[in-house]
């Protein structure tokens, strides 16, 4: 049930000098569109009558039934803190509808609700806290994106060595005029390279969050003159971003991961929840990391895992369990990167984990050293199995797990399928720049 009425809406429409108001929502791969609609036509997207055209958006209809309807959800109105020229400016995040008043189940949103309604009949509340990572660089004259970083700090540094802390502290300032909690944010590893983590919420307000955090990041980063990427690697030999997710269920209010009889804090929903992330994280990785470009970042030597194991004590392996305990127990999925559809995301973290609690799947034992220096025999003793190592690697693991299809329903899932087997074939039928420097004098 909404907080807030139509009634309600139309007030701080008018109290605010609300001129437009951007109604926003996602093609399957987490694009964020938008229709922008004046005050004059408010009622009628209040009332679930506004409607674009779905042929054009990735992933979604064809064009003999392209008519869609847009369903704002009124707990998503906010003022966007950068007034157009003509004034004030809010946005809606909307639920996508058939013209028979229906979920549209090729809408991220809705296949995310789908499975949060499914937590919901077994008693629980799905909560989510992100660590989303980002790269600024310089622009040139003409405003297009270098490669050349903002600043030479690393991890933790402040300024003036951090030339991007007053850019990350607009940042915050801008998120938390549109209601976030920010808990934290500092220099990361690689020149250039930033994090800015905000409160843990219900998966949906958090997948809301993690793209209006990424709209604002790009939008601030573009009036200071800097390019903001959240490209999983964008530049080699140094640590790419990711996008760790902390994840915790409830019931009735309380934390059902927590055991304080348990060595390690853990309750048997807790084991069997991680179980079913590693069970499934193989057939996962196509949408926790979907890009080409997501598997550069997926290699040793720059904390981002490679292994499918866990642990309460290092960073190494897939799956953390971070020091906190009571409330705040909870585990971090460490593979997904900030490209991915976090709808889409959360949703299959999410039916990975209930599939392991419904199946009352046991983990093998934690790891307690870095995987990475282990050698095979040791991997094995440990039954530490591999992430795909590229996209084509990814499709062949997504198309072998049931459980994505059943999640994703068949709508997504086959043309989410096909968008990444057209991405693999170009890159692979591509001359990159590595191979002419290596070939082209040589042969």
């Amino acid at each position: 049930m909404a907080k807030r009425t139509k009634e309600e809406i139309m007030e701080l429409v008018k109290a605010q000098n609300v001129r437009f108001i951007r109604l926003q929502f996602t093609d399957i791969l987490g694009t964020l569109k938008n229709v922008a609609i004046t005050p004059n036509q408010l009622k009628k997207a209040l009332n679930n009558e506004m409607m674009f055209d779905g042929s054009s958006i990735e992933g979604f209809v064809r064009i003999d039934e392209s008519d869609m309807y847009l369903w704002p959800d009124l707990d998503t109105y906010t003022l966007l803190p950068w007034p157009s020229s003509d004034g004030n400016v809010a946005r809606m995040i909307c639920d996508v509808y058939t013209t028979k008043k229906e979920p549209f189940m090729g809408c991220p949103r809705n296949v995310l609700k789908k499975v949060l309604k499914e937590a919901s009949d077994m008693g629980y509340t799905f909560n989510v806290g992100p660590e989303c990572e980002f790269f600024l660089f310089q622009t040139d004259e003409n405003g297009n994106p270098t490669m050349e970083t903002n600043d030479r700090a690393a991890y933790f540094d402040l300024a003036p060595i951090d030339s991007g802390e007053t850019l990350r502290q607009d940042i915050c300032i801008t998120l938390e005029e549109m209601g976030f909690e920010i808990e934290a944010s500092h220099h990361e590893n690689a020149s250039g390279q930033h994090e800015i983590d905000f409160k843990y919420g219900e998966a949906l307000t958090a997948a809301d969050n993690i793209l209006t955090f990424k709209l604002v990041v790009k939008t601030v980063a573009l009036k200071n003159g800097m390019h903001a990427t959240f490209m999983p690697k964008p530049l080699h030999g140094v640590a790419g971003n990711g996008m760790h997710i902390n994840m915790s269920l409830s019931k009735d209010g309380v934390n059902v991961f927590y055991d304080a009889e348990d060595e390690l804090g853990l309750s048997k929903t807790a084991y069997h929840f991680i179980a079913g992330l590693m069970e499934h994280a193989k057939g996962m990785a196509l949408v926790t990391n979907p890009l080409v470009n997501s598997y550069k970042r997926l290699v040793p030597g720059f904390e981002a895992p490679v292994y499918i194991a866990w642990s309460a004590r290092n960073r190494s392996p897939l799956v953390r369990i971070p020091d906190s305990k009571g409330a705040s127990t909870r585990c971090e999925l460490r593979n997904p990167d900030p490209s991915a559809n976090p709808y889409l995301a959360l949703a299959l973290a999410l039916a990975a984990g209930l599939d392991g609690i419904k199946r009352e799947l046991t983990p093998p034992e934690p790891v307690g050293s870095n995987v990475y220096e282990m050698s095979r025999s040791e991997r094995h003793k440990y039954h530490i199995d591999t992430l795909p190592g590229n996209l084509d690697e990814a499709i062949e693991c997504f198309k072998a797990d049931p459980l994505i299809r059943e999640t994703l329903g068949e709508h997504v899932y086959e043309r989410y399928l096909t968008a990444k087997k057209l991405e693999w074939e170009e890159y692979s039928t591509q001359v990159h720049k590595w191979e002419l420097d290596r070939y082209l004098i040589s042969y």
